[in-house]
């Protein structure tokens, strides 16, 4: 029986900043060196993927809610996509042409954890600054309204008795959209590594709505915010969410988990920021102070109600740990379906 709960930090290792001999600052922690006056200038936050997509929601929802709750300082926050290769274009960036600024952010998540390994990119998180996990959502499996599959066993059992018969869309290659697909297939007793082989991955969900609805891709994979539009409108039908239990995913009704539908199987796609590397011990403990700040308003709450996002916040130390953790867990994970 497999079981993957994929919101959770068990041991592994990636993520520390590269430069952290300063201790990273928590919740409620007292910081190694004394916060600077923060922003002083305008805050720039980097969605490193296309419009319409988690991160992309995720970077304006921190830009409406640090301008809502009056955080900045009298300054102003700007969002900008960098797009490519599971997040690690921006990734580069941000390591790369950054360093030493405090006033560039990057919105990340699992997804990027994942495209580090499969796209073999030279730079990897832990040559940033860890600043906090955000929030998690549960995945959407969906199909057209039109579609043959009504539940998710059916489409279960279509890949059983044929791997290559179903063409999967989702997010960025290795993300947690594919890796939720694998996952579905060995949980089933399908032929994982070929049912993962049918993904096409898109920089978006933008991109994975309109492969769904013009018919490229015959099943879509995604968080389910993302897809709770379509839902509500009745383009689209939700087959299964990824959580412990049945959710609403846009239609006012529970749709039933993947465990619920008879597949030992739980995966949650988690969010969070991470800053530049060679940020001084101030400056770190500013910028973790203001996503601190955020994470406590009454506007972020707001918005969590409004997305339908799962609180899931670490800071400072605890989101180091949980980002090292993440790194060997979805690696293992890549290599069991064929990724790694």
């Amino acid at each position: 029986m497999l079981k993957r709960i994929l919101a959770v930090a068990l041991p592994m290792g990636l993520l520390l900043a590269a430069g952290c001999a300063e201790q990273s600052v928590g919740e409620g922690s007292t910081p190694s060196g004394a916060a600077v006056a923060y922003p002083t200038k305008t805050l720039q936050i980097m969605a490193p993927a296309g419009a319409g997509g988690g991160w992309d929601t995720t970077a304006r929802s921190l830009q409406k809610t640090l301008q809502d709750a009056k955080l900045l300082n009298g300054q102003s926050a700007e969002v900008r996509n960098v797009t490519g290769a599971a997040g690690t274009i921006g990734l580069a960036e941000l390591v790369t042409s950054h360093q030493k600024d405090s006033h560039q952010l990057m919105v990340m998540g699992l997804v990027m954890v994942g495209g580090v390994v499969t796209n073999k990119s030279p730079v990897d998180l832990s040559q940033t600054t860890p600043v906090a996990t955000l929030t998690a959502e549960s995945e959407v499996i969906a199909v057209r309204s039109d579609s043959k599959y009504t539940t998710l066993k059916q489409l279960v059992d279509d890949i059983k008795a044929n791997p290559t018969s179903v063409k999967w869309g989702g997010g960025s290659a290795g993300g947690t959209d594919q890796i939720l697909v694998g996952l579905l297939a060995k949980a089933a007793g399908a032929d994982a590594k070929t049912v993962a082989k049918q993904y096409v991955a898109y920089s978006g969900g933008g991109e994975t709505k309109g492969a769904l609805l013009s018919g490229d891709v015959s099943v879509a994979v995604s968080s389910t915010s993302e897809f709770a539009d379509l839902v509500k409108a009745g383009t689209v039908r939700a087959l299964a969410v990824s959580g412990t239990k049945g959710e609403d995913a846009g239609a006012g009704t529970p749709v039933p988990s993947i465990k619920e539908s008879g597949y030992d199987l739980e995966l949650m796609n988690w969010r969070g920021v991470v800053a530049p590397p060679g940020l001084g011990a101030g400056e770190k403990a500013a910028v973790i102070k203001l996503i601190n700040d955020l994470h406590s308003s009454a506007a972020w709450k707001q918005e969590l109600t409004a997305k339908k996002w799962q609180d899931f916040y670490k800071s400072g130390d605890e989101a180091a740990a949980f980002f090292q953790a993440e790194n060997t867990r979805i690696k293992t994970v890549l290599t069991e379906i064929g990724l790694g």
